[in-house]
């Protein structure tokens, strides 16, 4: 129970501190990717050693593939994922009701939205396995930043193109805000979980010495 209580206390805040980086009001607009990775970083520090600090069903799946985590485990971790991201951003919606949109965005090309959430989550997901999971860095200290500074970076790189999810729980905390319409919400399924799925596949292929270990218990 631990574990679950983490992972929806680090999805929690994620998506907290998105809506209100980005509907707070002011200039903070320009500033969300470099909160939203850095609440990332300290949420990762603060449950790493709990849950893996997860926060993100595309990730659970990268890991499930990588084999820490077994399938029991994995779908409790994306249930939790999800109603942490809906009470944050019930709560946002609750402190800044005026600043939300009347009506929701529709994102401008879904095919340049869709390759950029899976090429972007692939990153994430790639990162998060090769700094938390790989036997090469076991013991380093340095995990949570490399994790937060990828969502930052990726986030300014393509969050034009996409709205810069890069994880489903993410994506239905958004829609609830009216940040993105729920007649997009198929492009970060599918684009999140292929880049997670993608980058669980390539890290057992290209770090054979770390051949999948039998998931945490």
């Amino acid at each position: 129970m631990r574990k679950y209580i983490t992972e929806l206390i680090g999805t929690f805040f994620l998506v907290f501190t998105i809506g209100m980086a980005v509907n707070g009001g002011g200039n903070t607009g320009q500033f969300a990717p470099l909160a939203i990775g850095a609440v990332l970083m300290v949420m990762v520090f603060a449950g790493g050693h709990i849950s893996g600090a997860h926060y993100n069903p595309a990730v659970t799946l990268a890991v499930l593939i990588r084999g820490k985590i077994n399938a029991t485990d994995a779908i409790a971790y994306i249930i939790v994922q999800i109603i942490g991201a809906i009470a944050a951003a019930l709560l946002v919606l609750y402190m800044v009701p005026d600043n939300i949109a009347s009506e929701a965005p529709k994102l401008p090309d879904e095919l340049k939205a869709l390759i950029a959430e899976l090429v972007a989550t692939f990153a994430l997901a790639y990162v998060v396995l090769n700094v938390a999971t790989a036997k090469g860095n076991t013991g380093n200290s340095f995990y949570g930043l490399a994790i937060g500074f990828t969502v930052m970076a990726m986030a300014y790189a393509v969050g034009s193109i996409s709205g810069g999810a890069f994880n489903p729980a993410v994506a239905v905390g958004v829609g609830i805000m009216k940040m993105m319409s729920w007649s997009d919400i198929w492009v970060y399924i599918v684009g999140c979980f292929g880049g997670g799925a993608l980058a669980g596949l390539l890290f057992n292929y290209i770090n054979v010495e770390d051949k999948p270990v039998p998931p945490l218990s």
